[in-house]
């Protein structure tokens, strides 16, 4: 049975800009009781006015553990979780003969190992049926040159998913997987990087970038939809189909 979001606390970490506050703002419309955090407190402090009345904010480094278990035991538990902070790091596409395989590691610092912490911290404190949403993206199923570290790291967070749909049960973990979004970080790419995207997307089967608002109602289902658990939603126009 699906339900709505009103009353309910709903925690958007990476929530100060992007597909992250594209979320935040569809959860705060549906009456949810929203709290973003994220590293940046500028971001936060001009989002969190954006969401308006009833919407706060908190400064969290996911890749902190302590930070992490602070953070939850200051706020206490919520009813839905959303992840979508992300730092592709420096080698997010790097020529695979030169690999530096320290600085690799920094690619699963944020969005794999900040996503387990946050699991292991606040998931423990979720009711049944309340949810964990996390966030990949389409480099795990459409690798190019140079991108095995970020493939495997996207990649390694859809297995993660499925594992702790198990742990945590009876709430529910599921993961979104987005496309090509246009978010601000595709705004401050430099022009040729934009040009290449913009090609890319005329080869979907919907041929233009996706809108955050548009990726933000998949993660509104995963919350409502109590019956879904341990599954990853392409939110992508089709590019798993594309040429």
């Amino acid at each position: 049975m699906s339900v709505g979001l009103a009353n309910k606390r709903v925690l958007v970490i990476g929530g100060g800009s992007g597909i992250g506050f594209a979320v935040a703002s569809a959860a705060a419309k549906d009456d949810a009781r929203v709290v973003i955090a994220s590293t940046r407190a500028d971001k936060l402090s001009t989002a969190a006015a954006q969401l308006g009345d009833g919407a706060n904010s908190a400064v969290l480094d996911a890749t902190d553990e302590a930070a992490v278990a602070a953070f939850f035991a200051t706020w206490g538990g919520f009813d839905h979780i959303v992840y979508t902070a992300g730092d592709w790091g420096a080698v997010r596409r790097r020529p695979f003969a030169g690999l530096d395989l320290a600085a690799a590691a920094d690619v699963f610092r944020v969005r794999f190992w900040g996503a387990l912490a946050v699991a292991k911290h606040g998931g423990a404190l979720l009711p049944a049926g309340g949810s964990l949403t996390l966030t990949d993206g389409m480099i795990a199923h459409r690798p190019t040159k140079g991108s095995a570290v970020s493939s495997a790291m996207a990649g390694a967070i859809e297995h993660l998913t499925r594992a702790l749909a198990v742990e945590l049960a009876p709430a529910r973990v599921n993961c979104i997987c987005p496309g090509i979004v246009r978010t601000g970080t595709w705004d401050s790419a430099p022009p040729e990087q934009r040009q290449v995207l913009e090609r890319m997307t005329t080869r979907l089967l919907v041929p233009r970038a996706g809108e955050p608002s548009e990726v933000a109602e998949a993660y509104l289902y995963l919350m409502r939809g109590n019956y879904t658990t341990g599954q990853v939603l392409y939110v992508e126009g089709g590019s798993t189909l594309g040429a």
